[in-house]
């Protein structure tokens, strides 16, 4: 097999991996691999073990070996890197309001979600929120509406939100990985997360939340740049271009799984005390709101 082949076959198994999983998987990750003809590899393997290492350039490691993805340091923090955060500062730097990403958003046709998509939903709440909470994608509720959560997860999310003196018309925003409704509510495809993340950069400069709740493993791991579960993610405060980000399960798991809710709600008091200790009155216009007259 010639090296052009073997490169045609590793990026056909990349692409079939990446979609299968949504993601790319850590073995695909980092530089392709170097590739050579069989052939080459063949008068190599004949020559004497020093001069075979030499003419192939390496003595001690594989060339065919794909190095992995870094995994999340020891001490579950996640850092974007000084060249990330220009690029992000760059892409923000764009828009003046969260009304100029909507309206860009509105007439995007980056990726094929805009083809069948009802509405655009960018997100929704408080211009200043303490918190932002990040999900998946809209589904045929928030297609519909051009609004975030609004569906059966949506209703739960709130009740989630309420329990933390949290809410989207008082101290939160809540907003989507991708804007627009993944065919069937699957997962987003990398290529449409990938054309939607400069508008959800967008609204984390703007925004500047202190903490950001990333629900589900979609959420968690398009903002973390990681393939890790979310039973390895949840629970756990990362650094998230210096914004604490801790990660939950998404209303929907809880629906399908109601084992579920008790570590969820041992994650939002884990949030809640983080919150507490940043914004030690973040709870207040949502006490205000929902005062007895």
């Amino acid at each position: 097999m010639t090296a052009e082949e073997k490169q045609s076959v590793y990026r056909l198994l990349k692409t079939a991996a990446t979609w299968s999983a949504g993601y790319a998987p850590s073995a695909f990750r980092g530089p392709e691999p170097s590739f050579a003809d069989d052939l080459a590899q063949a008068e190599i393997s004949c020559m004497p073990e020093g001069q075979a290492a030499r003419h192939s350039g390496t003595e001690q490691t594989n060339e065919h070996s794909v190095e992995p993805l870094a995994p999340l340091s020891p001490n579950d923090r996640s850092e974007v890197s000084d060249t990330e955060a220009k690029k992000t500062e760059l892409i923000g730097s764009a828009y003046r309001s969260l009304s100029d990403i909507a309206r860009t958003i509105s007439a995007c046709r980056s990726c094929v979600l805009c083809q069948k998509r009802l509405n655009t939903v960018p997100g929704e709440g408080v211009e200043n929120p303490a918190v932002l909470v990040v999900g998946e994608g809209p589904g045929e509720d928030e297609d519909k509406t051009g609004r975030p959560f609004v569906g059966r997860a949506g209703q739960l999310l709130d009740k989630m939100l309420s329990a933390i003196s949290l809410d989207r018309t008082c101290n939160c925003y809540i907003a989507n990985i991708v804007k627009c409704r993944p065919p069937m509510n699957r997962a987003p495809m990398p290529d449409e997360a990938n054309a939607c993340s400069a508008y959800l950069e967008s609204q984390i400069l703007l925004l500047k939340p202190a903490l950001i709740l990333a629900v589900g493993r979609t959420a968690a791991q398009n903002l973390l740049k990681t393939s890790q579960g979310i039973n390895s993610l949840r629970g756990k405060f990362f650094d998230r271009g210096g914004i604490p980000l801790l990660a939950t399960y998404h209303p929907s798991a809880l629906l399908r799984d109601e084992s579920l809710k008790r570590p969820a709600w041992n994650d939002l008091k884990t949030f809640r005390e983080r919150l507490l200790s940043m914004v030690p009155a973040y709870a207040e216009p949502f006490e205000k709101k929902h005062a007895s007259p």
